[in-house]
């Protein structure tokens, strides 16, 4: 039997306040708080730990805990916060309809077709650096796991996460190149000739 617990109510099994914000608030207030970092572990703690190390066991408890811990923790991101709102501010009024379908361009069209054609980027860089040709793999290739050849040498390109990842029935007995993608682009590792 599968039990499912809305976050509702576990605040209301473990005595939590309920709090309620306006329509689209508290997503303003988290892109701020994105932006600006401001609750990131090394401003207010690590949280998953904290709640580990408490000694206590109800909400009051973990309020007056986690202040003598973090004092001035909670005003300093708030700061943060509503600075960045401030900026958030500035740069609204500066969107028009324009800009909106730039963006949903250049998301669709640019990120998508440079997001996607990635394996054939680290082919070709790979075959740069080896002075030689690539080419991506034919359907057929593809079928038996190989995303491209650099020379004569078949690839499959993989996110690192593949790795980690056992219960894969697929067995690719070719080269690897695991890859992880960076927010400034994608980081992989030549395997050993």
């Amino acid at each position: 039997m599968e039990i499912k617990l809305t976050n509702t109510e576990i605040q209301e099994y473990v005595d939590a306040p309920a709090c309620e914000f306006p329509k689209y608030t508290t997503q303003l207030i988290n892109l701020a708080n994105q932006n600006s970092q401001a609750t990131r572990p090394r401003h207010v703690g690590q949280m998953t730990e904290l709640i580990q190390d408490f000694p206590g066991k109800s909400f009051e408890e973990w309020v007056q805990w986690y202040q003598e811990q973090h004092p001035g923790a909670i005003d300093d991101a708030t700061e943060k916060i509503v600075a960045m709102i401030g900026n958030l501010d500035v740069a609204l009024p500066k969107i028009d309809r324009a800009m909106v379908k730039a963006w949903v361009e250049d998301l669709i069209l640019v990120k998508t077709y440079t997001g996607l054609k990635f394996q054939e980027a680290i082919l070709r860089k790979l075959a740069e650096i080896k002075s030689c040709d690539y080419r991506l793999a034919e359907p057929y290739e593809e079928s038996q796991g190989i995303d491209g050849f650099v020379g004569e040498e078949a690839y499959s390109i993989k996110p690192s996460s593949y790795e980690s990842m056992p219960y894969l029935s697929e067995s690719i007995e070719i080269k690897m190149i695991f890859y992880e993608k960076k927010k400034d682009g994608v980081v992989f590792e030549i395997p050993e000739d």
